[in-house]
């Protein structure tokens, strides 16, 4: 029987399988979420490279929330990556929510991103 770790990294085999053949060589929008902070990285898979990072331990916005691990946080996370993205040049990315369900905080920063004008 697998372990709780085991199948997580399953579906997130699983999950950056199939994005792999849908994503046109776009640029993914990776997302991990801790206990206490959340991170969103746009990585280019075909350079292997960060194009833009963000998380909730940014100077930006560790002063500005009260928690890291809550809705609002999100929501800010996804907003600055979305900045970030678009000054890189990245407009149009492909979702990358890794072995968690797209639920909680993940949906929250992948609305904020939309909200931010990246597209996927």
């Amino acid at each position: 029987m697998a372990t709780r770790g085991e199948l997580f990294k399953q579906r997130m085999r699983r999950t950056r399988v199939k994005l792999r053949r849908v994503s046109g060589h776009r640029p993914r929008l990776s997302v991990f979420r801790s206990n206490k902070n959340i991170y969103a990285q746009v990585i280019d898979d075909v350079r292997g490279e960060t194009i833009a990072s963000a998380s909730t331990l940014d100077k930006e916005l560790r002063d500005s929330l009260s928690k890291g691990c809550d809705l609002e946080a999100a929501r800010k996370v996804g907003g600055l990556i979305a900045q970030r993205a678009k000054a890189a040049g990245a407009g149009d990315v492909i979702f990358d929510r890794g072995g968690y369900l797209y639920h909680g905080r993940v949906k929250a920063l992948a609305e904020a991103a939309r909200e931010g004008g990246l597209s996927f």
